[in-house]
């Protein structure tokens, strides 16, 4: 029990979840990772080993968070979204050590379904479509369109992937 309410979720016993934190039903936060106060993970989420989930940050329901990833102030991902293995997020546009800019920070949105690829890097600011991927070690610099496929640095869209994540010859084909 934490606060006189029943714990419906896994923590593991090298993990440290912060007051304030909503924690949905069902959901895995595996070793050494540090959810911070004030965020919302949602229910029967996998939070993999060594991830840092910072302050206000929403992950909605099924999300599936590899090992590896911090998801900074200024993140929102929607339902069944998944972050691939050591993926990056920024939340700023022009860090320097010496200047505080947390007042700065820019949202990012990942809607429903879209998965990251291993080792990518999202830049701040930008929303990604629903069912959209990323492939890996790709760097998105730009909104991505629901359902694009998008490789490279910087990432560029190569075609339509549908719900499965099966690549598609149009955007039609990608929806239905």
């Amino acid at each position: 029990m934490v606060n006189d309410q029943i714990v419906n979720y896994f923590v593991h016993e090298s993990s440290y979840v912060d007051d304030g934190c909503r924690i949905g039903k069902g959901t895995k936060i595996w070793h050494f990772c540090h959810i911070m106060h004030d965020c919302t993970i949602g229910e029967e989420c996998n939070i993999g080993q060594n991830v840092v989930i910072s302050p206000n940050v929403v992950l909605g329901r099924n999300c599936k968070v590899q090992n590896n990833v911090s998801v900074y102030t200024g993140v929102r991902c929607e339902d069944d979204v998944f972050l691939g293995p050591s993926m990056v997020f920024t939340n700023v546009l022009n860090p320097r050590a010496a200047v505080n800019r947390k007042d700065e920070f820019k949202p990012t949105l990942i809607r429903r379904g879209a998965t990251i690829g291993a080792n990518a890097t999202i830049v701040c600011g930008h929303t990604l479509g629903e069912y959209c991927m990323v492939g890996a070690g790709s760097v998105v610099t730009k909104d991505v369109p629901a359902y694009a496929l998008m490789v490279g640095n910087p990432a560029r869209q190569i075609g339509w992937v549908n719900k499965h994540g099966d690549r598609c010859a149009s955007l039609e084909q990608a929806m239905q």
